[in-house]
């Protein structure tokens, strides 16, 4: 028996770890290559600002288009907290209901990735980052068929507001 818990625990962090080494990669899988497309259902933005620039010049132009902040949370603050060593991390939840609303009137389980989210965070050479979800992958995960020029406006905005942020 202990040896099939010592393998099994084995083949788990083997499993667990070469997927944390192709996921997480030298640039997180957010090189030049990868500048501003969706992978894994998420856009990451180099941005030429700290953490806390970027997701304060991203909360600004969302609330002077009139998209709501629901909650901004400082990852990195949090971890300090517990001990545990993070570099600048943080988390703004925004929306526009005009535009979400449609997405949970085709599939209520879109409810589990609205409000929209944006992450910026910094990696281990000291670029920032600004990535959120990709709406069309949202729209794929929950089998939305039917709301094709909300998820195209909802991207097209998404683009744009985000590039205020993360530009100099």
């Amino acid at each position: 028996m202990k040896k099939f818990f010592a393998v099994l625990a084995i083949t788990g962090a083997a499993v667990l770890g070469g997927g944390m080494a192709q996921a997480g990669g030298d640039h997180h899988g957010h090189d030049d290559d990868h500048h501003g497309k969706s992978t894994h259902g998420m856009i990451s933005k180099k941005s030429a600002h700290s953490v806390k620039d970027t997701l304060d010049r991203l909360e600004a132009v969302l609330k002077k288009k009139g998209l709501t902040i629901f909650a901004r949370v400082n990852h990195g603050a949090g971890a300090k907290k517990s001990g545990i060593e993070l570099r600048p991390t943080e988390l703004l939840l925004f929306g526009n209901p005009k535009l979400g609303s449609h997405l949970l009137t085709s599939k209520q389980t879109a409810g589990i990735d609205l409000p929209m989210k944006a992450l910026a965070w910094e990696d281990e050479k000291g670029q920032v980052w600004l990535t959120y979800n990709d709406p069309a992958y949202v729209a794929e995960r929950h089998g939305i068929t039917d709301r094709e020029k909300i998820v195209t406006k909802m991207t097209g905005a998404l683009q744009k507001l985000t590039d205020v942020a993360a530009q100099p």
